[in-house]
């Protein structure tokens, strides 16, 4: 049940982000004079038919996804001062090889890349895509937005994960949110009732659209105070796509700038990022907490080298070991995964960030070894895809070579 309401939360959100970047497209972004680094981009205007990501055919998909600043607005962030290089290493064995380049085959994938103890293992692309194209991320990018989370905290922004939400959306106060901590927020486990369900016309998720075109700015913030209490806070997990908003209008609130901009300072420059990041804004100017950043394939692996590095100091001491346990745990259902701080955790301490159609970013910590893909699967969500990816990894960790 829970990979399913995961899911079903991820597609909702790609139809929500369409609508909030259609909405945000004339506004400006909000607080950067101060990144002149940091740009605005706006796409061409389009019929909101076309923004309708989930209806986008499969063609449409493999074309858009590597393009999507071409349909939605957002900032713009540029590549790293200081490039963190990925070497070469030893090739995989030909049989993983060939195993790798079938999964890729079986799963639509754009690109898979392998690295371990700092080096690629592993490097191919499909579907178009290239080392110097990006493709966007989906539910990725909710480990991005804990990230962030972390390095407020890291920077005496955010006092502590115990505080109170209210103390950095006050707009909450006298809502379900009173009394929920921030850490309940970043777990998923506030309490607060929600319907995930995107088949649902009238699911919490589902109705996003319609705050959005009612109250615009204040979208996000009206809906989530008006939703009831179904559990005591810490008590319930429930997967939000609402409550991943909240934390990047938190982290935001608390840091006086877009996550955009604060992640050039705090990630892609930390991490050496190669290539630019693209992130879709909403209707306040601000970025969407959930989904819809847009990087290189080198990476996304460069980000899952930065957690299992431990953040470069740019976040607490500790903090990705923490946030990749199963602070959430799902047995006796699913024994052995998890949740953590907006990460998945797998067996054997594994941990990952993954979303709709295919996207993925897996750390095995005890073998030093990253797997990031990017996906165009058939459908937006599929666990046997995602089962048997984890597989292919798994098997190279247990490779011994």
């Amino acid at each position: 049940m829970t990979r399913i309401t995961q899911l079903s939360g991820a597609l909702a959100l790609a139809l929500a982000a369409a609508c909030f970047a259609g909405a945000a497209s004339a506004e400006a972004p909000a607080n950067t004079a101060a990144a002149a680094s940091v740009g605005m981009s706006v796409p061409p205007q389009r019929d909101p038919s076309e923004l309708e990501v989930l209806f986008w055919s499969d063609a449409q998909r493999a074309e858009r996804f590597r393009a999507m600043e071409q349909w939605f607005a957002g900032h713009e962030v540029p590549a790293a001062n200081t490039l963190r290089e990925l070497p070469q290493g030893a090739p995989l064995s030909a049989e993983m090889q060939d195993e790798l380049r079938a999964l890729m085959q079986a799963s639509n994938a754009a690109g898979l890349m392998v690295v371990q103890d700092g080096k690629v293992r592993f490097e191919d692309y499909g579907l178009g895509l290239g080392p110097q194209d990006r493709w966007t991320s989906f539910s990725v990018a909710k480990s991005f937005t804990s990230t962030l989370l972390g390095a407020a905290i890291k920077d005496g922004l955010i006092a502590s994960l115990d505080d109170p939400v209210t103390q950095y959306i006050p707009q909450l106060v006298g809502s379900a949110y009173d009394g929920v901590t921030v850490r309940q927020l970043a777990t998923m486990t506030s309490g607060v009732k929600w319907n995930e369900d995107y088949t649902d016309p009238n699911s919490d998720v589902a109705r996003m659209n319609l705050f959005t075109v009612e109250y615009g700015p204040d979208a996000i913030i009206m809906q989530m105070k008006g939703l009831e209490r179904e559990a005591e806070p810490g008590t319930k997990w429930v997967y939000k796509t609402g409550e991943t908003n909240l934390i990047g209008v938190l982290v935001e609130n608390a840091v006086g700038k877009p996550l955009a901009e604060y992640a050039k300072e705090k990630i892609v420059e930390p991490a050496g990022f190669a290539g630019g990041l693209f992130w879709m804004v909403d209707p306040r100017g601000g970025n969407i907490g959930g989904c819809c950043l847009s990087i290189r394939l080198s990476d996304y692996a460069r980000m899952g080298l930065f957690a299992l590095e431990g953040g470069n100091g740019q976040v607490p001491e500790g903090w990705f070991a923490e946030a990749g346990q199963p602070l959430v745990d799902f047995a006796p259902a699913a024994p052995g995964f998890g949740y953590g701080y907006q990460w998945w955790a797998y067996p054997e301490g594994n941990y990952g960030a993954q979303g709709i159609f295919g996207q993925a970013i897996t750390l095995v910590p005890e073998k030093n070894l990253v797997v990031a893909v990017v996906s165009n699967w058939p459908t937006a969500t599929s666990s046997a895809l995602r089962d048997q990816t984890r597989a292919v990894v798994e098997k190279i960790a247990a490779s011994p070579d």
